[in-house]
């Protein structure tokens, strides 16, 4: 009896406790709910306003909401700046005009009060002292801008002379006769002589070959601009011993004449050529030696047509 009861297994009774459903949800419901009330509340809020407003205020609510960027109108441009106009519909009549609004001075009172008048008159001396300054304005600039451009051309003129020199074997060693510079006056050449090289022989006014061949160079290049041409005479200090009474101030202006002849004679027209003068002795290029060769020179100055202005090379 008692081994039958020991081989009988122990009955075990094992008990499931549940959790409670739903508590793995949370409260997003919730959210959805309130999410889902707000689209409602602003449903039925819009219904309402489309019911209470006119139809202007409604034009007025959808042009507010509009772009900006492109264009309303069928008449005027759709850019920045274009189709622009005092009246509501329609672009600029024409290019040149700009937009201006007309005033009925005839009011029905009787007509313009003196303050609207006074006021009117005040923007017309406005008006006329902008564009007077305006005038000035531009004659200033336009005469600054044909100096640049004059300055332009004498820089390569310079450039031409002196690689033409370079170029040609016969006068290259007259480079060092040539002088360029630009002065207040305009753009400045002057052929000098040197101790065993002249433009002329002493007390002579025919031009020898070389110094023909440089002032035929000196022409192809300045027959290209259209500035007047003054031509100078220069001698150094040297007196002659002549019975006629032939100076210097007559062989620095024979000189003189003898480069204008070489100048017509290579192409440079002749109504360009505005002074032909002999200066004699009285400007030396070397002032503490009047008597130095280097004083006996022809100086052909291309005259500025543009004036003296702020920032001409000395």
């Amino acid at each position: 009896m008692a081994d039958a009861q020991s081989n009988e297994r122990p009955i075990i009774i094992k008990k499931v406790k549940k959790g409670r459903h739903g508590a793995h949800h949370g409260g997003s419901w919730k959210v959805a709910y309130a999410d889902f009330v707000t689209a409602m509340m602003a449903f039925f809020l819009l219904l309402w306003l489309l019911n209470a407003t006119t139809d202007e205020q409604k034009k007025g609510i959808a042009d507010y909401f509009a772009p900006t960027i492109a264009s309303r109108t069928s008449s005027g441009s759709g850019g920045i700046l274009g189709g622009r106009t005092i009246e509501t519909e329609g672009a600029m009549i024409a290019n040149k005009q700009s937009p201006s609004i007309t005033v009925d001075l005839t009011d029905p009172g009787g007509g313009a009060s003196l303050e609207d008048m006074a006021d009117s008159a005040v923007a017309e001396s406005v008006a006329e002292l902008d564009s007077d300054s305006f005038d000035e304005i531009s004659e200033d600039a336009a005469r600054r801008r044909i100096a640049q451009e004059e300055e332009r051309q004498f820089q390569e003129a310079e450039y031409q002379i002196r690689q033409a020199i370079q170029e040609i074997p016969d006068i290259q060693q007259l480079a060092q006769n040539l002088i360029i510079d630009r002065t207040p006056e305009g753009l400045r050449i002057q052929i000098v002589d040197q101790d065993k090289l002249s433009m002329f022989p002493r007390g002579s006014a025919t031009m020898v070959e070389p110094a023909r061949r440089l002032m035929d160079l000196v022409a192809k290049v300045i027959e290209r601009l259209p500035n007047k041409i003054s031509i100078t005479g220069h001698t150094d200090s040297t007196p002659f011993s002549t019975t006629n009474n032939y100076t210097n101030w007559e062989l620095s202006t024979d000189r003189a004449n003898a480069s204008r002849r070489a100048l017509l004679a290579a192409g440079v027209p002749e109504h360009r050529i505005a002074t032909v003068v002999g200066k004699a002795d009285k400007e030396p290029l070397i002032v503490e030696d009047t008597t130095s060769p280097q004083n006996r020179r022809i100086s052909i100055v291309l005259l500025r047509e543009a004036g003296d202005v702020a920032g001409d090379q000395p």
